[in-house]
């Protein structure tokens, strides 16, 4: 294989690659939203500068793609955050867990996904919607919601969803430097709400040294929704570069 051909690849094994270069489509994407209060202290111990937090909130979610091109069926949870970045409302990624490798690699290479392997899952237990997350054979946390409780309108739904994210890419060097360090800014398009519904919910968060998502514990439950959509996620971009900020 000559120079020229390696510099075409942009992900390995250069014969296999573990994921398509191109924007990821997703069908029959379910989301189990629960939004809760935590603590400011230790949610601005995490929340980068220069994001703006306006809330202590945090929206822990658990995602059931039917269908992503390249990848196929997965599920992924974690927590997300609202923030602020020149005046723009949007959500800092703090944690994510997958249960499919590619989809984990692509994620933290090809964009800057916060990715880790975990064991997440969703499904419908005796009228009740149960997001669960598990690290090897330990519960990490357990989401529930009514099942299909309450309508909630599209336009609710889509604003849920379709907000900017930010998330930071980190490369390290050979040495231990970094060669990249930069806050990222992506969105969602293209999105078709297909249901939506609201109602009670409940979440625990069990601490675990590997998925740490209790070290914003849960002070009061919020807001929670249940959404069913297509959708397509754009590629990053940055927008600040924490080597050169001052």
């Amino acid at each position: 294989m000559r120079s020229a051909d390696v510099r075409r690849h942009a992900a390995t094994p250069l014969t296999a690659p573990l994921y398509p270069l191109r924007a990821a489509r997703f069908t029959d994407r379910e989301y189990l939203n629960v939004v809760y209060r935590t603590d400011p202290q230790a949610l601005r111990a995490v929340v980068p500068e220069p994001l703006e937090i306006d809330e202590p909130l945090v929206r822990f979610e658990v995602m059931k793609m039917g269908d992503a091109d390249g990848f196929g069926p997965y599920t992924e949870c974690g927590q997300v955050v609202p923030v602020r970045f020149d005046g723009e409302h949007g959500e800092y990624l703090h944690a994510m867990y997958l249960d499919h490798f590619g989809a984990t690699a692509a994620g933290r290479e090809l964009s800057a996904y916060p990715k880790a392997i975990g064991s997440p899952a969703l499904a419908v237990e005796q009228g009740a919607l149960a997001g669960t997350l598990d690290w090897g054979s330990q519960r990490v946390a357990t989401a529930t919601m009514a099942y299909k409780w309450q309508p909630l309108a599209r336009e609710e739904a889509r604003s849920q969803i379709a907000v900017p994210t930010f998330a930071v890419k980190i490369v390290p060097g050979y040495q231990g430097d970094l060669r990249v360090c930069d806050l990222t800014r992506t969105e969602i398009t293209d999105i078709t709400v297909k249901e939506a519904w609201t109602g009670p919910a409940r979440l625990q968060l069990f601490a675990h040294v590997m998925a740490p998502l209790a070290d914003l514990p849960v002070l009061e439950i919020v807001s929670a929704s249940h959404i069913v959509t297509d959708l397509t996620l754009a590629p990053m971009r940055p927008v600040y570069d924490f080597l050169t900020a001052g």
